[in-house]
């Protein structure tokens, strides 16, 4: 699939974008684990989403639906779910991989876990490394430590102590998840924030988990009872549409029902860095998650120094950060953030090239990129296969001077059902060609 994009227009409009990837995930596995019958409402129905739900049925677990976001699991307990008849196909979906390799390391019995394409090429060993200090025995493939992945059941788990070398919410999670399954107490220390969607939810489901400071343990034997979950919109799917409004002179949006955790929104901060016009509105809490509805106007935006502070917060909503960078007045230097480079593709290279072909200067940096910003032109750029690069690249049209083709786009349904049918609704001139 690619997209085909014309140039110019602004968007308008009050909508509401996906629930969320990262909430929609934890809802199932921690729904699957629990007693009782857990709903779900706001479920994501992209294809990383439905890989986990899928990966629970294999292993025996009773789960209806989704239909319009709604989910009923019926929750097994820690230690009802039982061997699949395959290996576990994971798609494009690194989330479900790293957190299913911790919880697989608790069970009695062998697991194989397999993805795409795209999934076979990124690093499993971050995650696999503390779960053997945990005691499990984990089979990564190659040099790289890639998949496919063994997880060997039946092995005693203990509780450690982990000092995170890099900040990532996906090896946080697997460890705490091994740790529902160890003896002791495990815990875990960042080196800087990462998303809290796991510690949140397993309060939630009446699991007992403390923090201090940067440091979030949990002692292994207890219980997750089964609750309700509302999952909010997507704040990584609202970047997209908050930097296209931010360029596109005359927009003016809403987007409805945001999650707005404060480890997630490293976005909205860099872009009123920038000089975007943005407003959150109707805060409240569901379920345990800050969420607002998001206003967003046309600014002229001015290029930064990124704050490193910031990057974990922002981490998925680069690529587009790197759209506006294009468009704001001057320079805009992103450091600390090597992380992009081992994403569904090499984020920094990837949009490197992308911006170059179609006239802007960007020069990569082995930990970040510098741009320049300028008249984004015409031209074909390549995806290689990541959701969020194929959406960066449809919002650039806002401001090109001419139409743009985002070739390989197919995994944008991983993440955003139905981008294009709302990106058109809402103003973008897009439309996506088989």
């Amino acid at each position: 699939m690619k997209f085909i994009l014309q140039p110019g227009g602004a968007l308008h409009g009050a909508f509401r974008v996906p629930g969320d990837k990262s909430i929609s995930h934890r809802s199932i596995m921690l729904g699957s684990l629990a007693k009782g019958i857990t709903d779900v409402e706001g479920f994501l129905e992209g294809e990383d989403a439905l890989a986990t739900l899928q990966a629970f049925r294999d292993m025996g677990v009773e789960i209806e639906g989704p239909e319009q976001g709604k989910v009923r699991i019926h929750g097994v307990g820690l230690n009802g779910l039982k061997k699949p008849q395959h290996p576990l196909d994971l798609g494009n979906s690194g989330t479900s991989m790293r957190l299913l390799s911790g919880l697989l390391a608790g069970q009695d019995f062998d697991t194989v876990m397999v993805g795409d394409e795209s999934l076979s090429k990124r690093p499993m060993e971050r995650v696999a490394k503390p779960l053997r200090m945990m005691g499990a025995v984990i089979e990564t493939t190659g040099e790289k430590g890639t998949p496919p992945i063994t997880v060997r059941g039946g092995k005693p788990l203990h509780g450690i102590h982990y000092d995170m070398p890099v900040a990532s919410a996906q090896v946080k999670s697997g460890i705490l998840l091994a740790g529902l399954y160890a003896d002791g107490e495990t815990s875990v220390t960042e080196p800087a924030p990462t998303r809290d969607h796991t510690e949140r939810m397993l309060n939630g489901f009446g699991y007992a988990i403390s923090s201090q400071g940067s440091t979030v343990c949990l002692h292994g034997g207890g219980d997750l009872l089964a609750t309700r979950i509302d999952v909010p919109a997507d704040i990584s799917s609202a970047a997209f549409f908050m930097v296209g409004a931010s360029i596109a002179q005359g927009s003016d949006i809403t987007i409805q029902h945001v999650g707005i955790n404060p480890t997630r929104t490293g976005v909205i901060d860099i872009l009123k860095l920038m000089g975007a016009n943005i407003q959150l509105l109707n805060c409240r809490e569901v379920g345990g998650e800050p969420v607002a509805d998001i206003r967003v106007c046309s600014a002229q935006l001015h290029g930064i120094d990124i704050p490193e502070a910031l990057v974990p917060l922002a981490i998925d909503e680069f690529p587009v950060l790197f759209i506006a960078a294009s468009c704001a007045s001057g320079k805009t230097v992103l450091r600390g953030a090597e992380e992009l480079r081992v994403k569904e593709s090499d984020r920094i290279q990837v949009m490197a090239d992308g911006l170059q072909i179609l006239g802007i200067k960007a020069e990569p940096t082995p930990d970040g990129i510098i741009i320049e910003a300028g008249q984004l032109g015409s031209g074909t750029v390549v995806s290689h296969g990541d959701h969020r690069i194929a959406m960066a690249f449809a919002m650039a049209s806002l401001r090109s001077s001419g139409a743009i083709t985002v070739e390989d786009c197919a995994n944008v349904a991983t993440s955003f059902p139905g981008f294009v049918e709302l990106s058109t609704k809402v103003g973008l001139n897009i439309r996506a060609v088989n």
